[in-house]
C-alpha cells in the first residue's frame, strides 16, 4: 500500500462497509495501512483491497493503536461503545450511524454544504442520514440564493438502506411471489416485494417516524438554520439501491424554473436531468453506482407563491453513506486535521 494514513473500517463486512473499501480504492485515498473490524462471527474473513487481502478482526477484542481515521458503519449501539475508544487512542472517527448526529459538539458534515464544520471536531464526526445527504446537496445552493422557508418532502427509500438482510428479503420475496410461493417477512413488518411501507424507523408519539425527524433535525443542523420548516413522510420501496425524494420548497425570494436549473447545473456534486419531453429525469437504476445527486422534474408549485417542486435521486450506499464519509476523510487530509 502507498504511503499515507492508517485507516480502519468498522462494520467492514456490511453493505456500506464494502462500499467504503470500494470508494477508498476508486478515489485513490492515500492509504498507508487499512484494518477491517466486524463482529466475532466475521472474524478471520478476508477482504480484498488493491490486490491485498485484509483479515477481518473482532472489534470486541482488538486493539485500536496507530489509527489515523476510522470509518464506522456498524450501527448506533456499536458506535456509542467503540467510537470514543478509537478517539481516545488518537483516531478521528467518521461515524455513519445516528449515534452522535445531534450531539452539540459533534460536527454533522456534508462536504459540499458545510466543510468548515470539520474544523470543530473533538475526535468524532457524524455522517448524516442517507436521505438528508442527498437532500441538502441539492437544496443548499437554492437556500444560499433565495433562502428556503419551508419544505414538504416524501422519500422513496431502497431496501439497501436497511442493510444486506433487507436486500436478500426483497430478492427472496420477489422470487417467491413470481413462483407462487408463500412470502415470509423477517426484516420488515410487512411484505416489501411489490409493496410500499410508509414506515422507516420507530413511530414517535407525534405520529412521525424517527427517519422523518432525522430529515427535519439534520437538515437544520447541516444548513445552520433552525428556522427552516420541514414536513417529511418516509416510505420504503421495493428498490435495491438508490433513494428518491419529492421536494417542494418555499423560498423567501422568487426563483424561476430556469434559475433553479442554472443554479443546480453549476453546483458541486449535482447533475440536472430535466427534459420531460424526452422522458429524461432521474431514475434509481441510473443513479446506482454513481457519486452525484441527480435532480429533475423541476417545476413551479402552482399552489403557493415562491414555491418550486423537484425530484432528487442518489445512490444511498455511495453519496448517502460511504462516499460522503470518504469525502470527509479527504477534507481532514486537505485541512491538515489528521
Amino acid at each position: 500500500m502507498s504511503r499515507g494514513y492508517n485507516l480502519a473500517i468498522v462494520g467492514a463486512t456490511g453493505a456500506v462497509g464494502e462500499e467504503m473499501f470500494k470508494t477508498l480504492s476508486q478515489r485513490e485515498f492515500p492509504v498507508k495501512s487499512l484494518r477491517a473490524f466486524a463482529s466475532k462471527r466475521s472474524e478471520g474473513k478476508t477482504i480484498e483491497f488493491k490486490g491485498e487481502k485484509i483479515k477481518v478482526e473482532n472489534l470486541a477484542s482488538a486493539s485500536f493503536e496507530n489509527i489515523d481515521i476510522a470509518l464506522f458503519s456498524a450501527g448506533a449501539s456499536i458506535s456509542r461503545e467503540f467510537s470514543p475508544q478509537f478517539a481516545r487512542k488518537g483516531a478521528v472517527v467518521i461515524d455513519n450511524s445516528s449515534a452522535f448526529r445531534m450531539e452539540k459538539d459533534v460536527p454533522l458534515v456534508v462536504p459540499e454544504v458545510n466543510p468548515h464544520s470539520v474544523e470543530k471536531h473533538r475526535g468524532i464526526i457524524a455522517n448524516p442520514n442517507c436521505s438528508t445527504i442527498q437532500l441538502v446537496v441539492a437544496i443548499n445552493p437554492l437556500h444560499k440564493r433565495a433562502r428556503i422557508k419551508r419544505m414538504v418532502i416524501s422519500t422513496f427509500q431502497s431496501v439497501s438502506g436497511t442493510g444486506r438482510e433487507a436486500i436478500i428479503e426483497l430478492r427472496t420475496q420477489t422470487e417467491d411471489f413470481l413462483n407462487g410461493r408463500q412470502l415470509t417477512s423477517q426484516v420488515y413488518p410487512h411484505q416489501i416485494a411489490f409493496n410500499l411501507l410508509p414506515h422507516i424507523g420507530s413511530f414517535l408519539s407525534s405520529g412521525y417516524t424517527e427517519e422523518e425527524m432525522k430529515l427535519v433535525n439534520e437538515t437544520r443542523k447541516i444548513m445552520e438554520d433552525d428556522s427552516i420548516k420541514v414536513n417529511a413522510t418516509c416510505v420504503r420501496v421495493p428498490v435495491f439501491i438508490s433513494h428518491s425524494e419529492t421536494v417542494t420548497l418555499e423560498t423567501e425570494k422568487p426563483l424561476s424554473v430556469e434559475e433553479v436549473r442554472q443554479i443546480l447545473s453549476n453546483s458541486q456534486g449535482v447533475i440536472v436531468e430535466d427534459n420531460p419531453e424526452k422522458n429524461i429525469y432521474p431514475l434509481p437504476v441510473n443513479a446506482a453506482g454513481k457519486d452525484e445527486v441527480f435532480v429533475g422534474r423541476i417545476r413551479k408549485d402552482e399552489s403557493a407563491q415562491n414555491s418550486i417542486s423537484m425530484w432528487i435521486v442518489a445512490d444511498n450506499l455511495r453519496k448517502g453513506a460511504a462516499l460522503n464519509a470518504v469525502q470527509i476523510a479527504e477534507l481532514l487530509v486537505k485541512k491538515g486535521l489528521v
